[in-house]
């Protein structure tokens, strides 16, 4: 069984200063918006977030942002139409940023579960974006070596638990959540509910309880989207 916190401060007791967080989301489906508020209230600092982008409007990442408790910021999106507590940081000097192709994301997160030490790709070949990094030819085509991106702590939306930890996703919410339960040292999970065991059906489970360690249950945020 996994352990059901009573509340989100409960659920993300123990993040310590300095920690790498994945936080799930693309743009605001499936962005853990209780989870991160928590985090908030924690007081936190020095934290290095995953995330998609680099926040929206003054809510959930955006607002963690603001709080100035965060160092570095690694994500695909750093800027958007609604990204300005993240642009104002960053042109202050206060925010440090670490662009990563979104595939290239997916994938360095994945390889932190999977085991996999490193990785070739040929996204970001002759960018910017790959100063400093080893390329190899293979097969007439040059590839850039990437190596994973481990969390000390995931936090994720999903939409249903079960006491085991087993998750369901709803529609555009899944994205990232998957893959970073499978990279962290401590993953922690807000859900709309926490069914019995025996109510979530198998052949829907995304995410196995295995990498699971908290879940708490939560109202969904006005701002969620997952259609």
């Amino acid at each position: 069984m996994v352990e059901i916190a009573t509340d989100t401060d409960e659920a993300v007791r123990g993040i310590a200063d300095g920690s790498t967080v994945l936080i799930g989301g693309f743009g605001r489906a499936g962005l853990p918006f209780a989870l991160i508020e928590a985090v908030r209230r924690s007081g936190a600092r020095d934290l290095t977030v995953v995330n998609n982008n680099a926040g929206n409007g003054t809510t959930g990442l955006a607002a963690l942002l603001a709080s100035g408790q965060v160092r570095k910021v690694i994500c695909s999106f750093p800027r958007q139409k609604d990204s300005f507590v993240f642009d104002e940081l960053y042109r202050a000097g206060k925010v440090e940023l670490e662009v990563v192709p979104q595939g290239n994301l997916a994938e360095r997160i994945r390889a932190a579960g999977a085991g996999i030490g490193a990785f070739y790709t040929p996204t970001a070949v002759g960018t910017p974006l790959a100063e400093g990094k080893e390329v190899r030819t293979i097969d007439g085509r040059d590839y850039l070596l990437e190596y994973p991106i481990r969390g000390d702590v995931a936090l994720v939306r999903a939409h249903a638990a079960d006491p085991m930890g087993n998750l369901v996703y709803r529609k555009t919410g899944r994205n990232f959540g998957p893959i970073m339960a499978g990279a962290a040292k401590l993953t922690v999970v807000e859900v709309t509910e926490v069914v019995p065991l025996g109510g979530l059906d198998p052949e829907t489970v995304v995410t196995p309880g295995i990498f699971v360690d908290r879940v708490v249950a939560t109202t969904p945020h006005p701002q969620e989207e997952d259609a």
